[in-house]
């Protein structure tokens, strides 16, 4: 009875690291919300397909609402690979246990891209100054809070360096992805709005006369291109497959039908990968302590002492930051 029982729990314990093994093999693919999820859908799915064909893994899509559902499912193991905006992979790099392997490359090889504001075509409004005259007579479109193009490039570069409060500045603010933002731009629905160049070309290329209606007012310095995080605790000989397929995907170095991937990469507007690290976060993490500083010098409810110890916190994580990026080169 006793050989019974040791030997069906053999089994089980067979079984269950056998289903824990299949459940490794699975990759869910975290996917940002910049568009509707059909867009995102067409866009993607050949590349996971390839990927899926490569490494021999079970890649999945992942969709959530917003952001942060993509950063909230690799927090908790439900997504173990996504491509994020550099904000949104700080995030996931500072509390979802991930980690930057590779970064995209634009099509045209720019070392990144923009943000830029949009207004309709055919609006009064010319300059970014004309938006920030705060007499909560615009409707405003801001992006999601954990997007680097649509959120934190214009709050740290139109807002904050003018110490200036979106909610008090606009009649309406309101938060969506870049693609809702440029549709209700050319419907009129608001008066201005953020965007990327990046999603900008999407938009010409797949709703044309939605573009035709948009005119950019305000584009920000460079960004770095999107990165590709994996949580850090895939294991090693996935990584491998993973990092091999991505740095070759499309390169002379590919074992796939190369002109095939460039067509997949095109779509996405993108050209091969390059290989990246979390040091490409350093200038979105310095943009956010900028924006930070900006805001708590704005902040007239704070006593000064307390103020003071505030600043001088975040003026020396700044100061370690820049030290560290000018060391990277």
């Amino acid at each position: 009875m006793n050989a019974m029982l040791k030997w069906a729990a053999t089994v089980s314990l067979v079984c269950t690291m056998s289903t824990a093994a299949l459940a490794q093999e699975v990759i869910n693919f975290g996917i940002i919300s910049t568009e509707s999820q059909q867009n995102l859908k067409t866009s993607w799915e050949p590349l996971l397909a390839d990927l899926k064909k490569k490494t021999g893994l079970e890649v999945k899509p992942f969709f959530a609402s917003d952001y942060a559902g993509i950063i909230e499912g690799m927090r908790f193991g439900k997504v173990q690979m996504a491509w994020y905006g550099n904000k949104s992979a700080m995030e996931a790099v500072d509390r979802a246990n991930g980690e930057v392997f590779v970064q995209s490359v634009p099509v045209g090889g720019e070392p990144g891209y923009w943000s830029v504001v949009i207004v309709p075509k055919d609006s009064p409004i010319k300059s970014i100054d004309d938006v920030l005259k705060c007499d909560k007579s615009l409707n405003f479109g801001l992006g999601d809070p954990n997007s680097t193009s649509g959120y934190l490039v214009p709050m740290t570069f139109v807002f904050s360096a003018k110490g200036i409060d979106p909610k008090t500045c606009f009649k309406n603010v309101t938060n969506a992805n870049h693609e809702t933002n440029a549709m209700v731009v050319a419907n009129k629905q608001v008066d201005a709005a953020t965007n990327n160049t990046e999603n900008m070309a999407l938009i010409q290329k797949n709703q044309p006369k939605a573009f035709e209606n948009i005119r950019e007012i305000w584009r920000s310095p460079l960004i770095p291109s999107d990165p590709i995080v994996w949580r850090k605790d895939l294991p090693e000989a996935q990584k491998t497959k993973i990092r091999e397929f991505f740095l070759t995907y499309g390169t002379d170095k590919s074992t796939g039908d190369i002109a095939a991937e460039k067509k997949v990469l095109a779509g996405l507007k993108w050209a091969p990968f390059r290989a990246s690290s979390d040091r490409q976060l350093l200038p979105i993490r310095i943009m956010e302590l900028t924006k930070s500083i900006s805001q708590i010098e704005a902040d007239a409810s704070l006593a000064a002492d307390a103020k003071k110890v505030k600043l001088d916190q975040l003026k020396a994580q700044k100061a370690r930051y820049e030290a560290e990026l000018a060391a990277a080169g």
